[in-house]
């Protein structure tokens, strides 16, 4: 499901791939949120500094792993610093989107996340809100039955790291 909110933030609602005979659990309660434009193109120290200044610290810079793969005990921020990317969320039951310089994408816990294809150039920053390093899940044998319970366990988002408002 998508919905557009007054403040131009998308949400998408992902299911759980099990549906679709899938591994990966997705988040059953929060959405991923997409910010088009959120921060200036060419520039990660500005995006590095957005996520910082709303309590989620910068934690890398590079891309988007090819594979299927996601964090069953940590939120996630990814913002497109130069290049594009066209990245899968959800693995089968999920969405595809084409992400482009200054555009964010919010992924709670559990979402899973693929790299399709990208431009020579991509960079991304990564930031994650404090908590447990995040463990990254692959849909090896055994995992989605740790994922399912370190999911709803994982603390909600402080808030949403590119407005500061509460994640919704």
């Amino acid at each position: 499901m998508h919905e557009r909110g007054a403040d131009g933030v998308e949400r998408l609602r992902l299911g759980d791939s099990a549906s679709l005979g899938g591994q990966i659990p997705n988040n059953p309660r929060l959405p991923v949120l997409l910010h088009c434009g959120a921060t200036p193109p060419g520039d990660p120290a500005a995006a590095e500094a957005l996520f910082a200044r709303h309590g989620w610290p910068p934690a890398w810079r590079n891309g988007i792993f090819d594979h299927d793969h996601y964090h069953p005990n940590a939120h996630e921020a990814l913002a497109v610093a130069r290049g594009h990317v066209r990245v899968r969320l959800g693995a089968e039951a999920g969405v595809t989107l084409d992400l482009a310089a200054g555009d964010v994408v919010v992924l709670p816990a559990g979402t899973a996340h693929r790299n399709l294809g990208q431009s020579e150039d991509l960079l991304v920053v990564g930031a994650y809100p404090p908590g447990d390093p995040p463990e990254q899940f692959s849909n090896r044998p055994g995992e989605r039955e740790r994922a399912l319970h370190a999911i709803p366990a994982t603390p909600d988002p402080p808030c949403d790291p590119v407005t500061g408002l509460a994640y919704r």
